[in-house]
């Protein structure tokens, strides 16, 4: 089962790409879709979108996580990123698919079994879950990478 998580932005957006065989979990693929910082808003939304859609596209994936927002002292950002949460959501539930959502915190927890656990932290739990050579850098690859992999546990926490 193909599997994405999303840690949405409006510069940029860190996306994860799992894969679940049974109990075992794959990194695929991780990486940024950036845009322009000097470009309106709409602007920006609409890469955004095109570029979720080949992402989805190209992946085809059973689920998707994205994260919630965490509003701290920027407001404004906020806003702004929210507007990139509902193209990304938009996109998402438009194809069907099933969709998931986490506060950093409920990641963090899952996780590393801390929801005060610092970037590091779940930067290195990442790096042990999957096996990886390095740490995932910057951490908002290992925050996409978290996502995916809380999304692919979904079913079994339920259960």
């Amino acid at each position: 089962m193909k599997i994405i998580g999303i840690d949405p932005g409006t510069t940029t957006v860190w996306y994860a790409v799992i894969d679940k065989q049974w109990q075992k979990y794959t990194l695929v693929d991780y990486g940024v879709i950036e845009t322009a910082p000097k470009i309106v808003l709409e602007q920006k939304l609409v890469e955004i979108w095109a570029d979720i859609s080949w992402l989805l596209d190209l992946h085809k994936p059973e689920r998707v996580g994205v994260e919630k927002l965490f509003f701290n002292t920027n407001i404004t950002t906020g806003i702004a990123v929210s507007h990139a949460r509902g193209v990304i959501i938009h996109e998402i539930a438009r194809r069907g698919i099933t969709l998931h959502e986490y506060t950093p915190l409920q990641i963090k927890k899952a996780i590393t079994s801390s929801g005060s656990a610092k970037k590091a932290q779940l930067q290195k739990a990442i790096q042990m879950i999957f096996w990886l050579p390095e740490i995932p850098k910057p951490d908002d690859a290992a925050d996409a990478i978290g996502i995916a992999y809380m999304t692919g546990l979904e079913r079994e926490i339920i259960s």
